[in-house]
Order: C-alpha cells, then sequence, then structure tokens
C-alpha cells in the first residue's frame, strides 16, 4: 500500500513508515494480499484492539499513541489576530494563514498580496511567535534573498558592449542543483563557525563547493535598466545599468531545514495534520538554539552567494558598483512589537520597516521596485516579496505558449538565455497590482527593467 492510500486509511503521518515496514514485513512472511488488506484496515480503524498483535502491534500502538497526543491539542482560545493584503488570494493560501493563527505560539499574522499556496505557512505570510521558531514557517530555501548593484557603466552599453556582458554572465554564473565551478569561490563566510549544528558543519564542504552559484526554479541573474524616480538613494535620479539577482542558502539551506523540521515535528505529535509543517522549536531547547544559529550562519552564507556572484562579473567587466542594495525573506527575525520581543518568520515576504530600503521582483518582463518601507505595524513591517505564482509549474507546461512567450519578450527588449516554460511572464501576478495593493506597506523609489536574464536550464527541479 502506498502512502498516499495509507494516509487516506487514516494512518498518521508519523506512523508511515512504520506502516509501510510492517506491511513488507507481513508481505515476506507469507501472508496473503486479501487478508493483509484486511488487517491493515483493522488496526487503521481501531488501533487500540492490536496493540498485542505479534505482528501489528507495534504499529497499533504508536498510532493509538499519536492519536492520544492528537486528542491533548488546545488551540488558541481565540485565533491570533491577522490581516489581508490583495484581493482574490488563493483560498487555499488563506486557509494556511486561518490555520497558522490558531497555534498556540502565534501572537499576530500577515498575508502579503503575492500570496500562495505553501507547506505550512503560506509564501507571502508573516507570523509572529513568542520564544519559539517554525523552520518550516522560514521554508526550505533559508535566507532567499535579492541583491542588486548598479554599474558605473551607461545603460548603452547593453547595445555596445552586448557581448561582453553576455560573455560575463554566463562565465560568472551557474545554475541548478549540481552547480559549481571549476575554481572555487572564496569568501570570509567560509571562516564562521560551522560547528553551529551537525548539519552546518556536515554541509561545509558542500557549500563551499556551490559558493557563489545560483538555485533552479525562480532564482535569477540578469541586466538591465535602472529608472531612479524617488530621492534616498544615494543616486541622482535617471537611468543606469544594473545587476539584479535572486537565490538562496543552496543544498546546504536545504538540509538545515529538512533536519530541523523533522525534529519539530517528533516533538509535537499533537498537531493535527494540517498544523504539521508548522511544528516548532522552543528557542531555549538545544535543537531550537541549533536552529536558531544554523539559519542565521545560511543568512550570511546566502549573502556571500551574492556577493560572489557581483563581484566576479564586476571584475570580469572591469566595473565598480555605485550602489548596492540587497534583503532577504525566507528567515526570522527578534523584533520588537505590540511591546515584546517577538520572533517574525517572513516567508517570502519582504522586511519593510520604517525607512528600510528593499527590492521587490517581479517578471523577467516586468519591473522590479526598488522600495523604501514605512513601517506598517498590522503587516509586521513586511511587504510581498515579489510578484507570486497564480500558475503551477505542472499546468505552465501545459498551457505557456512558447511563441507568445518570445514575442512579449521581444516586445519588452528583452534576451532570455536560459529558462523553463515554468518561469514565463504568464505564470505570475501583475506585480504593478501588487504595489498597489501594499501602498501603505512601501513607498516606490525606483524601477529596474530586465534586459538581459539567465535561469537554470529547462528541466532542471525547482529549488525555490
Amino acid at each position: 500500500m502506498k502512502s498516499r492510500q495509507l494516509k487516506e486509511y487514516g494512518c498518521p503521518p508519523g506512523a508511515l513508515k512504520l506502516a509501510q515496514k510492517t506491511i513488507v514485513a507481513a508481505q515476506q512472511s507469507g501472508m496473503k494480499k486479501q487478508a493483509l488488506h484486511e488487517t491493515v484496515m483493522a488496526v487503521l480503524a481501531c488501533p487500540e484492539k492490536h496493540t498485542v498483535d505479534p505482528q501489528f502491534g507495534e504499529l497499533a500502538a504508536t498510532i493509538v499513541a499519536f492519536l492520544t497526543a492528537q486528542a491533548r491539542f488546545e488551540p488558541r482560545p481565540e485565533a491570533a489576530p491577522w490581516r489581508q493584503w490583495g484581493e482574490d488570494l488563493e483560498l487555499q493560501a488563506v486557509q494556511q494563514m486561518r490555520t497558522a493563527c490558531d497555534l498556540p505560539v502565534t501572537v499576530q499574522g500577515a498575508l502579503m498580496p503575492d500570496a500562495h499556496l505553501g507547506y505550512g505557512l503560506p509564501i507571502g505570510g508573516v507570523l509572529a511567535t513568542k520564544d519559539t521558531v517554525i523552520p518550516y514557517a522560514v521554508g526550505v530555501d533559508i535566507a532567499c534573498r535579492v541583491k542588486m548593484t548598479v554599474m558605473d557603466m551607461p545603460v548603452a552599453a547593453l547595445d555596445d558592449n552586448r557581448d561582453a556582458l553576455k560573455n560575463a554572465l554566463i562565465r560568472e554564473t551557474a545554475f541548478g542543483m549540481g552547480a559549481k565551478f571549476k575554481k572555487k569561490r572564496s569568501h570570509g563566510v567560509l571562516d564562521q563557525d560551522w560547528s553551529v549544528s551537525p548539519i552546518t558543519q556536515q554541509n561545509k564542504d558542500k557549500a563551499w563547493s556551490q559558493l557563489g552559484t545560483s538555485g533552479s526554479g525562480n532564482h535569477f541573474v540578469e541586466y538591465g535598466e535602472l529608472k531612479i524616480t524617488g530621492e534616498g538613494l544615494a543616486l541622482e535620479p535617471g537611468k543606469y545599468l544594473a545587476i539584479l539577482s535572486h537565490s538562496g542558502s543552496r543544498g546546504t539551506g536545504y538540509a538545515v531545514c529538512n533536519h530541523y523540521s523533522k525534529i519539530a515535528m517528533g516533538q509535537h505529535p499533537e498537531l493535527p495534520n494540517e498544523m504539521r509543517h508548522l511544528a516548532w522549536l522552543d528557542l531555549d531547547s538545544q535543537e531550537g538554539e541549533e536552529y536558531w544559529n544554523a539559519m542565521n550562519l545560511m543568512g550570511d552564507y546566502a549573502s556571500a552567494n551574492h556577493h560572489c556572484i557581483h563581484e566576479e562579473m564586476h571584475k570580469s567587466l572591469g566595473t565598480k558598483p555605485i550602489l548596492d542594495i540587497e534583503n532577504h525573506h525566507n528567515f526570522a527575525w527578534k523584533e520588537t512589537h505590540f511591546g515584546e520581543e517577538l520572533i517574525v518568520h517572513r516567508k517570502g515576504a519582504t522586511p519593510a520597516g520604517e525607512g528600510v530600503l528593499g527590492l521587490i521582483p517581479g517578471t523577467m518582463a516586468h519591473p522590479t521596485y526598488i522600495v523604501r518601507g514605512l513601517g506598517h505595524a498590522d503587516s509586521l513591517d513586511s511587504a510581498a516579496h515579489g510578484a507570486g505564482r497564480v500558475m503551477s509549474r505542472t499546468k505552465a507546461k501545459k498551457v505557456i505558449d512558447k511563441k507568445e512567450w518570445g514575442r512579449i519578450l521581444k516586445e519588452k527588449g528583452v534576451e532570455l538565455l536560459s529558462a523553463g516554460v515554468d518561469e514565463a511572464p504568464g505564470v505570475y501576478k501583475d506585480i504593478n497590482e501588487v504595489m498597489q495593493h501594499q501602498s501603505d506597506l512601501v513607498e516606490p523609489l525606483a524601477q529596474f527593467h530586465p534586459k538581459m536574464v539567465r535561469m537554470a536550464k529547462a528541466g532542471e527541479r525547482p529549488e525555490d
């Protein structure tokens, strides 16, 4: 029996592996298919009657323990307050936000206008908790971030020096799960303490091999024309050539999330299935401290990845950055809100405290905004992290017209070096509408229009 069938028949997620192991053992002992099926169904229907069964007793006892624990679960007496920005958001994402606000450790939540379905907490979800951190409310790509450097090279270089720009983009970037450079990049992040967690310690060599590379999925590096219209960016209003990158903490960040989310789920068997990915770690526990330190190390590592990308591209082109902006999402911060210190999880949401600069990307055919945060209390000083998907990758591969996609890019003057059809502009919301829905959260200062884009090749497993 497959995991999906076992779930449908009532097997708790935490007992699935044991159930499959028990079934295999029963088959090997010679138990017939019909008898095996009937026995499994009986155990799942009434496990307390089978706890002394020589073959299924362990499974039955485990299920009883899970059901007993879940019966003890007590949500908040009243859901934590939360507010939504944007209209016609995916109903499943909205429900995920409601569910997260029933957690006993939740203090407040917010849902951004780019929200869509995620694991546990929706993408675009913001959740403040007390003295606890939720690995899946941070996400698998810990500290995924966006970085822009403005070049001391005129915009005309997009025509006059196009080959040099393209060669640098191809030579100094690498995309996908196995991406690495022949000569490893170097950065001070490697001199930090990687023994803060057994996972970071085990993966340090892997992290070094991936330093300066980009993931797949929605990760990119691109050139574009930056139009500055507002004040406060240390550059005069006008047009500039800039590099924009989007990526995270690669395989090591994923390993950290995977390890500590499993620990959190094991510590909270009382959580019902719909809350399973919202299991938390107490910050004063060993596991909570390890995760917190590992998460922060992954923040530094993700930043180092972007630093290497931009440094090598500038070095290759003989240019220097005259403006540097970056911010990350998929992270948890210790912040003071409503007079108390809280842990604010931003899963696909941008920090937008008063005066804080940030980047909110559109698509390969639509602008990225440089913004200044307005510090809205109800949003927990947060804003959207991008346009937000409106179409699954599977659906995109079925319905996106490649010729139409190419026509749109040509019309926008965009040269695409590589990308899968599941990253076509049509799979995302209109970034301009997203910005309109959060006019009380951020103030736009500039727009970056992509002109030459590189992403992972079609067929790469998405890592965002």
